[in-house]
């Protein structure tokens, strides 16, 4: 777990290691499996899964690389096709928002399983049941990891958790815990989620009342809780951008008043 956090070196050594991420998941689905969610062990395997799910995307090999993002729409000849990790247009980067991941092998190994609809479930699941702060965090915070990015794959990871694995519910429930890092961390895997235009009229149905409930009623003075509003306020602005039906969500949920609280504080 120490060596998890050491840096992409420290990354890349542990994630090319024969068996060591098949081993973790092994232990974390054997711990489910006997409803002990909430031991020492599987918090540990949670959070070097977490750590090494850190930068995924850009710090993938290229034969990697290659392989996630191929392309299965015909992308016009005269759009200037992006390079794996390079800047991307906003053209370029709506086309390949829904672009799905290649087909899930059954017989993952290694990294492969760091991004897999198996190990997704396996977080969902640890965020339901355990009670365990810390690996509620890194369960929230891997989820977090995988759909940080802008390519295919954290789109295909959020398509995931929001509509074939229902993940809302679990994800709602952790924005009302008291711990204030595990519900920062929920906030802020929304506002990942929330970028995905095909997904904002799920998120906003299920979450959207429960983010304005907790928006603090002025400025916070704690920086877990400002960088937790400030997240929220992103989220709700991704949700009502170019939604009026979400919009009128806002409105009916009175989230207008405390958007104009914060908005006027320095």
């Amino acid at each position: 777990r120490n060596m998890s956090s050491a840096g992409p070196e420290g990354r890349k050594k542990m994630r090319e290691c024969d068996g060591l991420i098949d081993s973790l998941v092994y232990y974390i689905q054997g711990a489910i499996a006997d409803h002990e969610p909430n031991d020492k062990a599987t918090e540990n395997c949670v959070c070097i899964l977490h750590n090494l799910s850190y930068q995924l995307e850009i710090e993938l090999p290229e034969s990697y690389a290659q392989s996630i993002y191929m392309q299965r729409r015909n992308i016009s000849s005269n759009d200037k096709t992006p390079g794996c990790f390079g800047t991307r247009s906003r053209k370029v980067k709506e086309k390949q928002q829904d672009t799905p991941l290649p087909e899930e092998k059954s017989n993952l190994r290694g990294v492969e399983s760091l991004w897999h609809s198996t190990l997704i479930r396996i977080y969902l699941s640890l965020i339901a049941k355990s009670t365990r702060n810390y690996t509620q965090e890194a369960s929230l915070g891997a989820l977090q990891n995988l759909t940080a990015g802008t390519g295919p794959m954290p789109f295909a990871v959020a398509q995931t958790v929001v509509q074939k694995a229902n993940g809302l519910p679990s994800i709602r429930t952790m924005l009302h815990v008291s711990h204030p890092t595990v519900k920062k961390t929920a906030v802020s895997l929304l506002r990942n989620l929330s970028r995905n235009t095909s997904l904002q009229s799920d998120i906003a149905r299920e979450v959207l009342p429960d983010l304005v409930s907790i928006l603090p009623e002025s400025l916070p003075g704690s920086d877990i809780v400002c960088e937790t509003t400030a997240s929220i306020c992103y989220t709700l602005y991704n949700l009502t951008q170019s939604n009026s039906h979400n919009a009128r969500l806002l409105l009916s949920a009175d989230g207008l008043p405390k958007i104009i609280t914060i908005s006027m504080n320095d």
